[in-house]
């Protein structure tokens, strides 16, 4: 989440370089005899594949989608340049091993502009009413940390009473721009816990086509949805999908919490009370893109900039302008409001970011938008939201949905203590559950 400076929706780990593994196994997508069954191409599956694959193992990944990526997927058809349609920012790249191995593929990482822009009705913020909104939200990140270290509250509860006129700004900053939901729904320990991201990037060519990259060569069986698993025994976990049954001596689930809730795959046994609790404490958010193509730049705006608007209720969204130096801005909406808004259809969401755009900028810009489009990730099958936040009290659910159930371990962004949220903390997650696997088998094969 965004802070002081400029961060997304969302601990340093060593590149592994599976290239020469990855070769042997290249186009294969065979699952007989393999060591480990894969469940989700996302980031944390494609960590815990290479690394797995690294260490000698066989592997073989099941998705249900028609491409990998899972919530980071870059689409070059609707608007004919890079768009990203979920996860666009790479935080801390110094240290985030998705953007260490990104710059092995070529693509072109670049480092974000600092901080943020405001609008103060038709105006940008004078540089001294920054300072007041900074400070405020200082004082409110600080508050949230204090009230963490006595109890597990809701970040609602800890907000100071002296954020005067910036307090619907900052509440819509820190919850639905940063965590997907209001501040009410967010504990506060895993506010306080998550890491610092307040150095981002971009890859120019999106985001979701870097984690392609990376994929390349993996054994991924594409169209797969899984519907059951089977994690009773103790020597082997058992797969079903839509071609068969998958059999392999361990496994990793990588898929949302917002599926595992719905029940959309069938456990057998049942997952414990333990696990199931933990996962409902850590559902996903709402986080969307309205994305407009506007050429001529009528708005005036530079690359890549973020923009907020000094808001004076929860009816508001984020601007993020001329992505990578093309003609598509992009208004986000969160939260609550993101996820009522996103339920009446692309029709109102993009009635919605006009309206808005409009008042911001005193433009009625019906007639210079171009192509459009608005994703709707509570609706799609296979995530049923964005990421994830806990909900008060709910921050030890991440520590447990990481223990392993006999050979069954579950990976992904909500399996991150501090980089929940993150392509990054996915992949960690990914790498952390192959490692578990690589002890339990003695090593390299």
């Amino acid at each position: 989440m965004k802070r002081v400076s400029r961060r997304s929706f969302l601990a340093a780990s060593a590149a592994v370089s599976a290239a020469p593994a990855l070769a042997q196994q290249k186009g294969t997508g065979r699952p007989d005899g393999v060591d480990v069954i894969i469940v989700g191409a996302g980031a944390a599956g494609i960590a815990a594949a290479r690394r797995l694959i690294a260490g000698g193992r066989r592997v073989t990944i099941v998705e249900a989608a028609a491409e990998v990526g899972g919530r980071c997927i870059t689409d070059t058809k609707t608007f004919g340049v890079p768009y990203d349609r979920g996860a666009h920012w790479i935080h801390m790249p110094e240290i985030n091993p998705v953007a260490k191995l990104g710059t092995q593929t070529g693509l072109d990482i670049y480092p974000a502009p600092p901080g943020q822009r405001i609008r103060v009705g038709r105006r940008f913020a004078r540089e001294s009413e920054m300072e007041d909104y900074l400070s405020a939200q200082v004082r409110a990140t600080t508050a949230i940390a204090d009230a963490a270290r006595r109890g597990d509250v809701a970040c609602s509860q800890a907000l100071p009473k002296d954020l005067g006129e910036w307090r619907s700004t900052i509440e819509f900053f820190l919850g639905p721009f940063g965590c997907g939901k209001d501040l009410s729904e967010v504990s506060a320990a895993d506010f306080a816990r998550s890491s610092e991201r307040d150095v981002d990037a971009f890859c120019r060519q999106g985001f979701g086509t870097l984690l392609t990259r990376l994929a390349a060569g993996l054994p991924v069986q594409l169209n797969a949805p899984v519907s059951a698993i089977e994690w009773g025994r103790r020597t082997a976990v058992e797969v079903a999908t839509p071609r068969g049954r998958l059999t392999a001596p361990a496994a990793i689930v990588t898929v949302s919490t917002n599926v595992l809730n719905a029940r959309k795959i069938k456990f057998d046994p049942e997952l414990p009370k333990r696990q199931l609790d933990a996962v409902s404490k850590l559902k996903l958010g709402s986080y969307d893109h309205v994305a407009l193509e506007l050429p001529g730049n009528p708005l005036g705006l530079r690359s890549d900039e973020l923009i907020l608007e000094k808001s004076n209720s929860p009816r508001t969204a984020s601007l993020f302008s001329n992505a990578s130096g093309t003609t598509l801005c992009m208004i986000d909406v969160a939260g609550s409001f993101g996820r009522d808004l996103s339920a009446k259809g692309e029709t109102e969401m993009m009635a919605f970011a006009l309206e808005w755009l409009g008042n911001l900028f005193g433009t009625d810009l019906k007639s210079q938008v171009k192509r459009r489009h608005a994703t709707r990730w509570n609706e799609e099958p296979n995530v049923l939201g964005a990421f994830s936040a806990a909900s008060p009290g709910g921050q030890s659910a991440r520590r447990i949905l990481m223990e392993p159930l006999n050979r069954m371990y579950f990976a992904g962004e909500a399996a991150h203590e501090t980089l929940w949220g993150t392509v990054g903390g996915a992949w960690e997650s990914g790498e952390r559950a192959a490692e578990a696997i690589l002890r339990l088998f003695g090593g390299r094969r």
